[in-house]
């Protein structure tokens, strides 16, 4: 059965009430009782009977004051009951409220209360002392199985912490002044070296590589990576204020703006074809029992009959001819074309037109292409060198302007080349950087004139060259423990530390439970990855070339590209559409605007708020009644962009992709029915196209057609047919090779303390030279007269050698 069209609009994340319950496990929820229990004792004796929605600004900060000072106790108890009463706060005081959208109010209200009062700072140094305890690291490391009970103060403390950045990030309409300028302090205070001369997200990063390494197995991983992905996000800015800073810096280079808005222009795009027709399906079953002994004794096709055919229906599917590959591949992609070397079978007679299908569905082709061709440099020189070869015998190197010799339609093609010309920003940088190396005294590094978050950026980077490398791999070993195609190992990381209970259930429903809320964990940790990895190459791909190579290349060696294709070496569509959720009745009653958000019976702040019903097996695996699933599908599309960020124009690359087969996987992504994931599926498929083959090409037509549709052009590149010069295997260890050269020339001129040091004056002044103090060993004078008959008075010395010629 064909999937629907899929109503997602992708962005930075989800809706916030989504995000902000996707930060408590399912096993947590009993916490949400003991929170308010511990605020209550001691709001008790604080407000004499009132509550706190109805307490003044200044007596709810007077309170605050005393929790801030009550943090700074040693009783390990007592501070964390103080700050499960701060994390009551945050959830916004939820008893007292009768609608979730009150507890959405007032815990916003009090959040800017709590920042502004200082308890962010109070709860990182709590944090940084609990990522310092030797004793619950040795302790944890030693138990055979850690649950719930052996991270309680760091959930608190985390859960507290995401609150406020999550809260604090996003915008609203009806914000005040105040809560404006709080807010870009606090983005300022985050990307401010905070602890030991850090930034925050350092601090995350360190927690995650402790975990990874094994020494603090007990860390709650996925409130780590909620929060560190979250911090990242608030700091540097999300897709929307990449592309004004992009923006902006093109302007600021004198290169002309973009052709459109890339986020537009996916928005605007829809889903590949409908279902096939029930005659087709039918079809299909019929020439899978045909079997291959009939496919060799068919004819090949002509061209022009094979043209006639496919234009019969031009929302026909791509057969799946890679049976050796994946026998689940015949009924996959932009969906199943038939054999054309079965052709003779199946169109004569040609089949009347399907009644089930709608004139209206069938012809819906778009005005125009979707996106403006674009052309490189070096696309017009290789043009331009061929052309000369040809008609003149001689190549002129890289002068794209001299057309002396050759003919007029080369005229013109050189001009429609050059109309359709595309400098990138990271062009321009290797441009620069090529400048810098042969002139390294006279140039200077671009530093200046840079926006705020970039900057930020290139001192996030600045302070984790060095040791970026074991954390991109540990946040690869936590993706694929959160992959759905991983097995479980003995000797793999345990990231259901911080959702195992302390008592094993019992019973089928607490298993049920427990099962849903397991692989709701890691799907919350492979979409918090995956947007991190995603919002960081991005981010240097902008700040600077050769600081995105250098992660690249990082991921690249970590296995980052077979990893995604494990990930997708599944029934993508069942992950899509998994169903670890039940919705409720009240989500749609208080959220009307938001159909499609995964709020749950099981969720904050439903929850808390209305009185829980009664669950069952049957409830349980009903299941959400949506489509499909918003983080899901998230994460598989950030998936995707990152391969195709580490692939595109990287033909080493490229053919590990093909290496690894991932063409019929990436087909049978194509069965999801959402434009912006069948674009970068599309794209993929694209740049390995020229190696897969004739006949793969010839049976996987409709795909071809669906790749010219979508797919921005580039003019002169023959992707359909394999004969560019760059698919040569002989060359790609050197591209590699080339670029890991350049990206050791810009680190050591940009990061190395002793940077230019071939380039350092020397002082030729005897004077100054003998009157430097030189530091000695301290046990130097002991052996100095040994020394002294060593190396002076033992040793000729021709004097007479100064008086000749050298």
């Amino acid at each position: 059965m064909e999937s629907p069209n899929l109503e997602f609009e992708y962005g930075d994340t989800d809706t916030l009430t989504a995000e902000l319950s996707e930060l408590y496990s399912y096993t947590e929820e009993p916490e949400f009782a003991l929170n308010r229990d511990y605020f209550e004792e001691d709001f008790r004796s604080h407000a004499r009977g009132r509550r706190w929605i109805e307490l003044l600004v200044e007596e709810q900060r007077a309170y605050v004051m005393r929790l801030l000072d009550a943090l700074e106790v040693t009783d390990r108890d007592k501070r964390l009951k103080v700050a499960r009463a701060i994390l009551y706060l945050a959830q916004g005081v939820f008893d007292e409220c009768d609608t979730e959208v009150d507890v959405l109010h007032w815990s916003r209200h009090n959040i800017f209360l709590l920042y502004d009062m200082g308890i962010f700072t109070a709860l990182l140094e709590l944090l940084s002392m609990e990522i310092d305890n030797s004793q619950a690291c040795s302790s944890a490391v030693r138990k055979p199985a850690i649950s719930l009970a052996d991270s309680t103060e760091l959930r608190v403390l985390l859960s507290i912490m995401y609150l406020m950045v999550e809260t604090i990030r996003v915008q609203t309409e009806d914000d005040r002044p105040e809560w404006i300028a709080a807010r870009e302090a606090f983005k300022n205070e985050l990307a401010s070296p905070l602890y030991n001369g850090e930034p925050f997200a350092l601090l995350l990063f360190t927690m995650v590589t402790k975990f990874c390494s094994m020494n603090a197995p007990h860390f709650p991983m996925k409130k780590v990576l909620l929060l560190l992905w979250k911090t990242i996000l608030f700091t540097l800015g999300g897709f929307e204020e990449l592309q004004e800073m992009k923006v902006r810096h093109r302007e600021r280079l004198n290169l002309p703006p973009l052709p459109e808005d890339s986020i537009k222009v996916v928005r605007a795009m829809r889903a590949a074809s409908p279902p096939a027709s029930a005659m087709e399906l039918i079809e299909q079953q019929q020439q899978q029992k045909r079997g291959r002994r009939s496919r060799r004794v068919q004819p090949l096709v002509k061209q022009d009959s094979l043209d006639t055919y496919n234009e019969r229906d031009p929302f026909k599917n791509d057969d799946a001819r890679d049976e050796e590959e994946d026998p689940e591949d015949t009924d996959s992609g932009i969906e199943g074309e038939v054999d054309p070397l079965d052709r003779d079978v199946i169109i004569q007679p040609p089949p009347p037109p399907p009644p089930l299908r709608p004139p209206t569905e069938r012809v819906n082709f778009p005005k125009g292409l979707p996106w403006a061709p674009k052309v490189r440099d070096k696309d017009i020189e290789h043009f331009l060198e061929t052309s000369r070869n040809k008609f003149i015998g001689f190549t002129l190197g890289n002068d794209t302007e001299t057309l002396v010799g050759l003919p007029r339609p080369i005229h013109e093609s050189v001009k429609t080349l050059k109309q359709h010309k595309y400098v990138s920003i990271a062009e321009v940088q290797i441009k620069r950087e090529e400048e810098l190396q042969q002139c390294p005294l006279t140039l200077q590094n671009e530093l200046l004139c840079m926006d705020q978050s970039r900057i930020s950026c290139f001192l996030y980077h600045n302070t984790t060259f060095l040791c970026f490398a074991p954390r991109q791999i540990a946040l690869l070993k936590l993706l694929l423990a959160a992959a759905p195609t991983s097995k479980a190992k003995t000797d793999s990381i345990n990231i259901l530390a911080d959702v195992l209970p302390e008592e094993m259930p019992i019973t089928v429903l607490q298993s049920m439970k427990l099962g849903i809320d397991v692989n709701r964990h890691k799907e919350i940790i492979v979409k918090a990855i995956s947007a991190l990895l995603l919002l960081l190459l991005k981010h240097f791909k902008l700040n600077h070339i050769y600081q995105f190579e250098i992660v690249s290349q990082h991921l690249v060696f970590a296995n980052c590209i077979p990893l995604i294709l494990k990930f997708f070496n599944q029934n993508i569509m069942s992950y899509i559409s998994a169903k670890n959720s039940t919705i409720s009745f009240f989500a749609l009653v208080y959220f009307p605007a938001f159909p499609h958000c995964s709020i749950c019976v099981l969720d904050f702040p439903h929850c808390v708020v209305h009185e829980m019903p009664e669950l069952t097996a049957e409830s349980l695996e009903a299941g959400d009644s949506s489509q499909f699933c918003w983080r899901n599908l998230f994460s598989c599309i950030n998936l995707l962009r990152i391969l195709n960020k580490l692939t595109k124009w990287k033909h080493s690359r490229t053919m590990m992709l093909v290496v690894f087969k991932s063409a019929p996987i990436l087909k049978r992504a194509l069965k999801v029915k959402q434009a912006m994931m069948q674009l970068y599926v599309l794209k993929l498929l694209k740049i390995q196209t020229k190696y897969l083959g004739r006949q793969w090409r010839k049976s996987n037509m409709k795909t071809m057609s669906a790749i010219y549709q979508k797919v921005r052009h580039r003019l002169n590149d023959d992707w359909a047919y394999g004969n560019d010069i760059d698919a040569r295997p002989w060359d790609f260890q050197a591209e590699e090779c080339a670029l890991r050269e350049s990206i050791e020339k810009f680190n050591s001129r940009r990061y190395d303390k002793n940077k230019n040091g071939d380039f350092t004056p020397v002082d030729n002044c005897l004077q100054s030279v003998l009157g430097q103090r030189v530091e000695l060993p301290e046990d130097f004078h002991y052996s100095y007269e040994m020394w002294l008959e060593r190396e002076v008075f033992s040793q000729p010395i021709q004097w007479e050698g100064l008086l000749q010629n050298p």
